[in-house]
């Protein structure tokens, strides 16, 4: 005996295949929509990023962080800003953090501290992986402006950030800071600056 298949009602198959041609046209578009943020979003922002200062003297090694650095990178300008609060700076003693600010960095009147410059060559955000970035521009620090070069590297990321670190040092005698010979707080004549940031993609 022949068994029958039960037919399944015509309703029944359009629905199905509407419900599908849905979800295919929805991914489609949510495709579409990311791809076309992706190419709109040329400028990235951060106010949470990480910096740290390390000093390197004879009989003292010690670092100065602070997670509130602001900055900018505008890669339809090949613009890049970042600031910091040095305010924020800890050192780990509150007593060597005073001294800092107030008779070496001297807050007071120049409290923060800048780079701005240009990336020279090219990014490409479309690929997912660590990109080295070299940028000309200028550090202000303690009132004295100093033209510096630094290579860094920047990472887009599928979820639309981009993740950039750097590192690079300065001369404290270049930017007219004294160095505190106290040991407690020595300070080596060079500084090693890092810096690490993701940065979000800015709103139109």
């Amino acid at each position: 005996m022949q068994q029958l298949v039960p037919e399944i009602p015509l309703s029944s198959k359009n629905r199905t295949m509407n419900s599908s041609r849905f979800l295919i046209h929805s991914c489609i578009l949510l495709c579409l929509l990311v791809m076309s943020l992706r190419v709109e979003a040329q400028s990235f922002i951060t106010d949470k990023g990480n910096v740290v200062f390390t000093s390197t003297a004879p009989l003292l090694e010690f670092n100065g962080i602070s997670d509130h650095l602001n900055g900018l990178i505008d890669f339809s300008e090949n613009a890049v800003d970042f600031y910091l609060d040095l305010n924020t700076l800890d050192t780990g003693i509150n007593l060597r953090n005073r001294h800092m600010r107030e008779s070496y960095l001297e807050t007071a009147k120049f409290p923060f501290v800048e780079f701005t410059g240009r990336i020279i060559n090219q990014i490409n955000l479309d690929l997912f992986e660590s990109q080295v970035v070299d940028v000309a521009g200028v550090f202000n620090l303690h009132g004295v402006k100093k033209e510096i070069n630094v290579r860094g590297t920047i990472t887009p990321a599928q979820d639309g950030t981009v993740s950039m670190n750097a590192r690079w040092e300065i001369l404290l005698a270049d930017y007219n800071i004294e160095r505190p010979r106290v040991v407690f707080y020595e300070l080596s004549d060079i500084q090693t600056v890092k810096i690490d940031a993701i940065l979000t993609a800015q709103s139109p």
